[in-house]
C-alpha cells in the first residue's frame, strides 16, 4: 500500500526548549482544572458548589490569559478573541460553548459550524485593505415603480482568494472545507469556485499522543499535483489537536517539488501544541482558530474539547463500512448538497474525473 507516515517524534523535534517549558506549565495549570472538576459533585452544599465554580472560572482565566501571551508573539496563529474586539467575542464563545454541548444535535451542529466557518473567513480576510472594494449589483423582485437595483460593496480580497486551492483531510473536514470554498466563492468578484484536492489522511489510535503515527494513504487519495503548486493551500478541519495531519500532508507536497504560495489552517478549536506544532514545522503556515484550547490528553484529544467532530457532523460510520466520499456527501442530504452544488460538482470531478 502506497502510505507515508509522521511520527510524534518527528512533530516534536520542530518545538523550541521555550514551547516545550510553556506547554508542560499549561499542563499544570490544566491538572489543577481537572482536580476542581473532579470535586464538582452534585451532594456538594449550594455554597460549596458554587466556590468550586469560582475556582474553576479562576483557573481557565489564567489558561486564557497564558495562551493569549503565547500566541501574541506568534504572527502566524491568530486566535479569534485574542485578535478582534472584545465586543466579538461573545459570539464566538456562545458558538463554541454550543459545539461542545453534548445535547447539540447533528443539525444543530452543522448550524454552528458553517457559522463559525463565516466567522473564521472573516478573520482571515477581512484585515486586508479596506480601501479596495468590490460592487454587486444585485437585481431585485420589486418591479414598482421600475424594476429594482441595489448595489452592495464588499472587501475586495480577490488577491488572497482567486489563487486558493481547497485541500481536504478527510473525513470530519469535507463539510467544514465545501463552507470555506463556498465563502471564497461569495466573495470573489467572479464567482471563483476552488478546485478541490482530496487527502486520505488518519491517526493511528492505537496509540497514544507522545508515539502517534499518521498515515497518509495515497492510493485512497485524490488530487492533482500540478495545480497545487504556487497556490494557496486552505485547509479547514474543525478540530487541531497535535498538527500532525496537516505536518504529514505538506511535507509529503514539498518532497513532490511543490511549493505552495501559503498554507492557511482553519479550525473552529484548536489546541495549543497542535497550534505551535505547524507553525514551527511549515515555513509559510498560518493558523486560524475561532478557539483555543489548552492541553490534549493522552490519547491525542483536545481537552476539554467537543469529541469527535467528523461523527458529530457525518454521524458515524459502521465499523466494517466505512463511507466513501462521495456516500458522505449524499448523506448530508439535498438541503446541503445543494447550497453546495459548485462545491459538490467540484469534489465529484475531482474524484470521478473530468
Amino acid at each position: 500500500m502506497n502510505k507515508v507516515v509522521l511520527t510524534a517524534s518527528d512533530l516534536d523535534g520542530y518545538l523550541t526548549d521555550s514551547d516545550k517549558n510553556r506547554l508542560n506549565e499549561m499542563e499544570s495549570y490544566y491538572k489543577q482544572a481537572l482536580e476542581i472538576s473532579a470535586g464538582l459533585s452534585e451532594t456538594l452544599n449550594p455554597e460549596e458548589r458554587e466556590a468550586g465554580k469560582e475556582s474553576l472560572i479562576s483557573i481557565y482565566n489564567t489558561m486564557g490569559n497564558f495562551m493569549q501571551e503565547i500566541t501574541s508573539r506568534e504572527e502566524k496563529i491568530k486566535v479569534y478573541p485574542f485578535d478582534t474586539p472584545r465586543e466579538n467575542h461573545g459570539e464566538a464563545s456562545r458558538l463554541i460553548a454550543k459545539l461542545r454541548d453534548i445535547d447539540t444535535q447533528q443539525h444543530e451542529f452543522i448550524y454552528y459550524i458553517q457559522r463559525a466557518y463565516e466567522l473564521l473567513f472573516n478573520l482571515a480576510f477581512s484585515g486586508w485593505d479596506s480601501s479596495k472594494r468590490n460592487y454587486f449589483i444585485k437585481k431585485t423582485p420589486v418591479t414598482a415603480p421600475v424594476q429594482n437595483y441595489a448595489v452592495h460593496k464588499i472587501p475586495d480580497v480577490d488577491e488572497h482568494i482567486n489563487n486558493s486551492v481547497m485541500c481536504v483531510m478527510l473525513r470530519g473536514a469535507l463539510l467544514p472545507s465545501m463552507i470555506m470554498s463556498k465563502e471564497v466563492e461569495e466573495y470573489s468578484s467572479n464567482g471563483y469556485v476552488t478546485p478541490f484536492a482530496l487527502f486520505r489522511i488518519q491517526r493511528d489510535d492505537s496509540k497514544k499522543e507522545r508515539n502517534m503515527e499518521y498515515l497518509l494513504d495515497l492510493d485512497r487519495s485524490f488530487f492533482d499535483l500540478e495545480t497545487l503548486d504556487g497556490k494557496d493551500l486552505i485547509f479547514a478541519d474543525p478540530m487541531n489537536a497535535t498538527g500532525g495531519s496537516l505536518v504529514t500532508i505538506v511535507k509529503y507536497l514539498l518532497e513532490q517539488g511543490i511549493k505552495p504560495r501559503s498554507i492557511l489552517f482553519f479550525n473552529v478549536i484548536s489546541a495549543l501544541k497542535g497550534s505551535l506544532r505547524i507553525v514551527r514545522a511549515i515555513e509559510n503556515a498560518y493558523v486560524y482558530t475561532l478557539w483555543m484550547d489548552p492541553v490534549l490528553n493522552d490519547k491525542a484529544y483536545i481537552l476539554p474539547g467537543l469529541g469527535d467532530a467528523g461523527d458529530r457532523l457525518n454521524g458515524p460510520d459502521a465499523h466494517d463500512a466505512p463511507r466513501n466520499i462521495i456516500q458522505l456527501i449524499a448523506d448530508y442530504g439535498s438541503s446541503v448538497t445543494s447550497l453546495y452544488r459548485s462545491q459538490v460538482r467540484e469534489i465529484e470531478a475531482t474524484v470521478l474525473g473530468r
